[in-house]
């Protein structure tokens, strides 16, 4: 069993399309529990993405899970609710501090509701490359290719 001496660190995004801003935002989120935190991050279900985004996930929501659990800084991954009930997972991990994404503007009014047993911190954009970016550039090239 690990054993943590640091604070509990709760972040969540979908993690489609996985790139450095994703790798850089939980390097932050893990340094602000400070030594021997425990960063755990709540992946979106591929229904949330879907209303969130308005499009299916490129992968499917166990493989983004798995792959955001690989990542050095996360101890471990969870899905979302359903309907990614965050006072649900907020309840059940209970961390002390809950780290929002530059472009979690619809989490930051659910957490911010939720109660003042944590702390809510917002990160900055990490890198000038978005999975919108990265998904944009692939259909594009294969539109391209489709016509040629």
């Amino acid at each position: 069993m690990v054993m943590f001496l640091g604070k509990k660190v709760l972040a969540a995004g979908c993690f489609d399309l996985l790139h450095y801003g994703h790798l850089k935002y939980l390097e932050e989120a893990k340094k602000l529990g400070g030594k021997g935190a425990e960063l755990i991050v709540v992946v979106a279900r591929d229904t949330t993405v879907i209303k969130r985004k308005g499009h299916p996930p490129v992968m499917g929501e166990e493989h983004r899970r798995a792959l955001v659990e690989a990542l050095k800084p996360v101890d471990r991954a969870i899905l979302g609710g359903t309907e990614m009930d965050t006072a649900k997972v907020i309840r059940e991990v209970k961390p002390d501090i809950v780290v929002l994404g530059y472009d979690q503007d619809d989490l930051a009014t659910s957490v911010a509701s939720q109660s003042s047993a944590y702390k809510v911190v917002r990160l900055r954009k990490y890198g000038d490359v978005s999975s919108s970016t990265i998904r944009g550039l692939i259909y594009s090239d294969t539109k391209k290719l489709n016509r040629s």
